[in-house]
């Protein structure tokens, strides 16, 4: 039904249709013979398909068509959801384009002339509006443009991705299309004259799981709190279903760390173009790899994968050639076999010397040499671009640096004349020979300091033994010696080649003299170590006599780790590890210190010197553990999910008997924390140690399972958790390593034993073979996939258990209900985030401190809070509730940060929706005295101000913070956990605040707080009663205050000094106003400033329409003339009133100023001057008059005491937040004939 809109111009060859929104497309004009039935139904399929096959769902109603009187062909020109933007594009066509049409002579140039011309103006505004996603294809562009204008996106919002697919509404499919963009999920669909529209924050998913069943067959689910969602019938869901995972991922970093996404601008553009994929799914494409590259083999977290081929790798000890891939980045080489376990190698470019291109041959096509420092040669051949390749790593080995590290591949041997050698042996209770060779370097600093451990404290403080000499050293050397055949045959170093032989020595035990190496190398810390030469000086320099809660934790906890090592029984051991684990805290302030890492990194120092402890703390804590040493324990609480998880799978008759006792949760963080060392004999757990560094979590997990598996007849028959723990806790004290050449360290046993029987002794060699045989089967990628999983189940329980407490913290002494305060968290958080990552800056993201008290974490600033106030203050305003916001946001900041927590936000709430007319009134008036009201706003003399602006907590608060902010930077004292235990102390003493606490009010204050008032009842049912009533209440008010004025006793104004002397003069009852309202007040002295320092008023206009009429209206009064005293009666009678009334005898005058109602002054002012009118400084009103006077008036009290439900009104912004396009938006109004 296509009609031409008969309010615009029509020219020859142009046409302006209007479809109804109920059809997409209708410019083919009305079939003959065909009925209005026969129209709807193909207008329906017509829309169906274009949702189906065309991603720009459903065509705008309005639409500039350009059509020649020959043709049959539409060309569309412009577009528009509304009449208003379509006319504005006719506008300008008319200006611009229309009259250059008639110097054609035909109408095929007159289209080709338009044709080109509008392409031009769109190619052109595309290239203005989104200069960086130049590398994004047209066709992208278009969806991304259609997908903010369908969801009311800005421009901020990026979208990565969209696929075509069906979303189950019930039992029926809706075939549409799914936009993923960087922070939502967006489903759009148009079936039949149906639409759905869907729009899920990332934060907010839960679970995301991939599976087939007879309903829905191959879909994903998306799950949030409140409901279930599944798509089907993609044509990749494979690829869908990883992008969802990564930006999930992503929201659950911004939710876990604050880390916001950043797009990398440095992505390389592809060789070829790519058809309709934009540059962020290249970029998270390329952040998938670089993880999954960078988890393989260990490498630093900013080492980026440049790319991989196809090739095969000659292998000197078994002389095969083993295909496999080799991938190329900044500074490694690396390559991994297709068989898991036949070849793994890493060539770091810092050991590159040669790269050449040797003789191809049938037998070895394209073969490449790579010789390094260490006189290692590597073969690579079957290698399809070989020129590329060693392009690309001649440019990268000219970047790296040719420097070598200082004091790397040096020897260095103790010296008895060395001064440091004096103190260890004033510290070692055995000497140390002069002449032992040490292969580790010293690091010298902290002159003065106890010297800094050069070599792993084992080798300083091992006791004389007798195993060395016996059969355990025997082993220990036939250990060595075969390490030594292996380094022979497979290379030593970095550049080692990694085989299966190679988990076989590791699982046999690492022999204590290579421990430490072989960690450095499998964990990948040896990396980070020799490219950061004087990075751990640098930091243990800058940390010494430094303070703060990670040190004092530090401090607490160092004489708790080992401390039956003979290593930590004294200073030289424990100021070790004091230097080490405050290094790392200073490195990462996120982490700082939590508890178990000081168990782990004195196990470290044993076997390393420093610098190689303190690397490797940060491969554990950044790569190998990932979360697992934050505040929350996040990454434990989600391999213990995996670990359930698995239990599920292998031991499925023990995991429900574990899960009524409790136990898995709460055996696996201490196992898992402390990587066994805590509850296992040292000399056992150091080899689960030796495996989890060559292995990683997969092995912690499976030796978890043995054991459960290895007990699972006692725990089957136990009745509570703790007959549970002391089974398990008994038998892993009694896992012992028979081959250990170090004497046997004192452990807690459990003490708790079953009858008389001895303890049945576990050797840990044959409890590893074990837990290889059984469970060697999982996979890493396996478990980085489940590790996804539980990481969205585990923060989204984490931010549910955030928010329970939040709420019960301030539930105490807020009115709002306990689910009214939940929903009020949820739109307080999400307006938080939304500042993350919809701002302009990173600001909002930086003001979120992790180790702050969760009711602290998330606080937002005045523009956010007046977006959340205007869409839930029961007081709405107008055009003036924005200024009402700001003066509430100004009252709440007490410390004045310009930022308000959620207590705060929930307390400024509750005022103006819980209490009586009493409290409700006080709030109000609050709103417009100091600090709420603006200085800028009213400039007079205000006596009220010092009523806030000295309050004794907040100069305490801000005095200590101050002194706070000042011992950290100074480092001499910390004061943080004392500071919060203050402020919590403060914040629970009862602040009773009476009526008559609150100051007077200025006659400019009033003025400011009627101006609201009738801002407030400006669209309000009984809207001309209630302006009748505070016409009544005003008038009586200003009487009140000119009588109170008679009654005070004004002091003189000679100078200064007489000022500091002025005196109160109260006035007994039986002098004050006989009025009943004054006689509910007593009147207080009011002192008055010079003549010269009165503050000038400049009344600021509010542009409302209800308030384009004069004060006088009603009146019978001229604009600018005074106004008549009005009785009571007579102000009662005048009903024809439509806007309130205010008068004063003399001293106040009413003007219609620039479309506004306001009061000025006169007096002593060049801006008052400029009106004509009078502001009186002695006037006042005090809050139990105002109180007074509104009861009398029954509309008033009706109004404040009415209930307002603040869930409907939540519910109401969760729809509003963004505006969807829909069917209300097209003004169906218009097309009524």
């Amino acid at each position: 039904m296509s009609t031409v809109c008969t309010g615009l111009p029509n020219q020859e060859g142009w046409e302006l249709k209007l479809d109804p929104p109920q059809s997409p497309r209708s410019n083919h004009g009305p079939c003959p013979g065909s009925n209005t039935s026969e129209l709807l139904i193909m207008r329906l399929l017509v829309g169906t398909l274009d949702v189906v096959l065309d991603s720009s769902a459903r065509v705008a109603p309005y639409r500039i068509l350009h059509q020649t009187q020959d043709s049959q062909v539409y060309w569309a020109v412009a577009c528009g959801s509304s009449r208003k933007e379509i006319t504005k594009h006719w506008e300008w066509l008319e200006n611009n384009l229309l009259q250059t049409l008639s110097i054609f002579d035909n109408e095929e140039d007159i289209t080709t002339f338009v044709k080109g011309k509008i392409h031009g103006i769109i190619a052109e505004e595309n290239k203005n509006e989104q200069p960086q996603s130049e590398e994004d294809p047209g066709k992208f562009k278009e969806a991304e443009l259609k997908m903010r204008k369908q969801f009311g996106m800005p421009e901020v919002e990026k979208l990565v991705n969209y696929y075509s697919c069906s979303y189950w509404k019930g039992r029926v499919p809706r075939q549409g299309w799914l936009y993923l963009t960087v922070n939502h999920l967006c489903f759009y669909s148009f079936l039949l004259g149906k639409e759905v529209t869907l729009v899920i924050q990332w934060v907010d998913v839960t679970q995301l799981e991939k599976n087939a069943t007879l309903l829905f067959p191959e879909c994903i689910k998306v799950s949030t709190r409140d409901s279930e969602l599944y798509f089907s019938m993609f044509l990749n869901i494979n690829e869908t279903f990883k992008l969802m995972e990564q930006l999930a991922n992503i929201a659950m970093r911004q939710l876990l760390d604050n880390e916001s996404f950043l797009q990398d601008k440095s992505l390389p553009k592809p060789r070829r173009p790519l058809k309709n994929i934009s540059a962020l799914k290249r970029d998270l494409d390329a952040r998938a790899k670089n993880e999954c590259y960078r988890a393989t083999f260990r490498l630093p977290k900013d080492e980026c994968l440049d790319g991989h081929t196809d090739c095969t790798l000659w292998t000197p000890f078994n002389k095969m050639h083993i295909p496999g891939q080799m991938f190329v980045s900044n500074n490694y080489i690396c390559f991994a076999s297709r068989a898991e376990e036949a070849c793994h190698l890493i060539i770091p470019l810092r050991e590159v010397t040669i790269v050449e291109k040797a003789d191809s041959s049938s037998v070895l096509p394209s073969p490449l040499s790579i010789s390094t420092k260490s006189k290692m040669t590597f073969f690579f051949a079957n290698l399809k671009d070989r020129d590329f390749l060693v392009q690309r790593i001649s440019d990268f080995l000219q970047r790296t640096p040719s420097k070598k590290p200082c004091g790397i591949d040096r020897e260095w041997k103790w010296n008895v004349a060395d001064p440091s050698s004096e103190v260890l042996r004033k510290y070692s209770p055995l000497a140390v020979s002069p002449t032992s060779a040490l292969s580790h370097r010293p690091v010298s600093f902290c002159a003065g300091q106890v010297p800094t451990a050069s070599q792993g404290l084992l080798k300083l403080f091992r006791r004389n033994s007798e195993e060395l000499s016996g059969p355990k050293g025997a082993k220990e050397k036939m250990k060595e010696e075969s390490w030594n055949i292996h380094f022979f045959e497979y290379g030593r170093g970095m550049c080692m080649y990694r085989t299966a032989k190679t988990r076989e020595l590791v699982q046999k035990g690492i022999p204590e003299n290579l421990r430490g190496e072989l960690w450095l190398l499998f964990s990948g810390a040896w990396n980070e170590m020799v490219t950061h030469p004087g990075y751990y000086g640098d930091l243990v320099e800058k940390s010494m006599g430094r303070y703060n809660l990670a040190t004092e934790e530090i401090e607490r906890d160092l004489h708790r780790s080992m401390p039956e090592h003979p290593a930590f029984q004294n200073e030289f051991g424990i100021a070790a590890l004091r230097r080490v684990l405050t290094a790392y805290a200073f490195r990462n302030p996120t982490i700082g210190y939590c508890q178990a890492m000081n168990i782990v990194t004195s196990v470290l120092l044993l076997y390393c010197n420093e610098e190689e402890a303190f690397w490797l703390l940060v491969a554990l804590c950044e790569r190998m553990l990932p979360d697992y040493y934050n505040t929350r324990v996040v990454g434990a609480l989600v391999d213990q999910g995996i670990f359930e998880e698995l239990t599920r799978e292998y031991l499925p008759q023990l995991s429900e008997k574990m899960q009524d006792l409790g136990v898995i949760s709460t055996i696996s963080l201490s196992w898992f924390l402390t990587l066994f060392l805590s509850v296992m004999p040292f000399e056992s757990a150091v080899v689960i140690v030796d495996c989890f560094f060559y292995e990683g979590i997969k092995f912690i997990l499976q030796v978890s399972l043995a054991i459960l598996d290895a007990n699972m007849e006692k725990l089957l028959q136990c009745c509570d958790e703790g007959e549970a723990m002391t089974i398990l806790g008994r038998y892993l004290d009694n896992v012992v390593n028979r081959q250990s050449v170090s004497p046997p360290i004192p452990h807690l046993h459990a003490l708790l034993t079953s009858g008389d029987d001895p303890p049945l002794e576990i050797d840990i060699f044959e409890l590893i073979k074990t837990s290889y045989e059984k469970f060697g089967n999982l996979k890493a990628d396996d478990i980085e996939q489940m590790r996804f999983k539980q990481r969205l189940k585990v923060i989204q329980s984490l931010e549910d258990t955030a928010k329970k407490s939040v709420v019960r913290a301030v539930s105490g002494d807020i009115g709002f209900s306990m689910e009214e305060l939940e929903e009020l968290y949820v739109v307080f958080k999400a307006k938080y985030l939304m500042s993350c990552y919809w701002g302009n800056n990173r600001a909002a993201a930086a003001r979120r401190d992790q180790s702050l008290p969760y009711l602290e974490q998330y606080r937002i600033d005045m523009e956010q809070f007046k977006e959340l106030f205007i869409s839930l203050t029961p007081w709405a305003c107008g055009a003036h509730t924005p200024v009402l916001a700001a003066r509430l946001f100004r009252l709440l900041d007490e410390n004045r940060d310009s930022l308000i927590n959620f207590k705060e936000f929930v307390t400024g709430m509750s005022g103006m929706y819980h209490g009586d007319l009493t409290e409700k009134l006080k709030v109000l008036y609050k709103l417009h005295l100091p600090p709420a009201l603006n200085p800028e706003e009213t400039e007079s003399a205000l006596e009220a101000t010092s009523y806030f602006t000295e309050d004794v907590t907040t100069e305490e608060t801000q005095e200590d913070k101050g002194r706070r902010n000042e011992n950290e930077e100074k480092g001499t004292s910390p004061q943080d956990y004392r500071y919060y235990l203050r402020m919590w102390a403060k914040e629970k003493e009862n602040k009773k605040e009476t009526i008559k606490d609150l100051p007077k009010m200025s006659q400019e204050q009033f003025i400011e707080l009627c101006k609201t008032l009738y801002n407030m009842f400006s669209e309000d049912p009984v809207e001309q009663e209630l302006y009748h009533a505070i016409a009544t209440v005003a008038s009586l008010l200003l009487r009140i205050g000119e009588v109170g004025k008679k009654f005070s006793n004004r002091p003189t104004r000679k100078s200064e000094d007489c000022k500091a002397n002025n005196t109160q003069d109260p006035v007994s009852e039986e002098e004050s106003p006989t009025s009943e309202q004054s006689q509910n007040s007593a009147v207080e002295q009011q002192p008055q400033a010079d003549h010269e320092d009165k503050a000038s008023v400049d009344a600021q206009p509010e542009k409302t329409q209800q308030e384009n009429q004069t004060l006088g209206d009603g009146s019978g009064e001229g604009q600018g003339s005074p106004l008549q005293l009005l009785s009571d009666d007579e102000t009662k009678d005048d009903m024809s009133m439509s806007s309130y009334s205010m008068v004063s005898t003399g001293s106040l005058q009413c003007e219609d100023i620039a479309d506004d109602t306001v009061l000025v002054g006169c007096e002593g002012s060049s801006a008052a001057a400029r009106y004509g009118s009078t502001i009186d400084t002695d006037w006042s009103i005090s809050f139990e008059q105002i109180l007074a006077s509104m009861l009398t008036e029954t509309a008033l009290v009706n109004y404040f005491e009415k209930k307002v439900n603040i869930l409907q009104k939540i519910k109401d912004q969760k729809k509003v937040e963004r505006q969807f396009s829909s069917s209300s938006d097209y003004e169906l109004s218009s097309v009524s004939g």
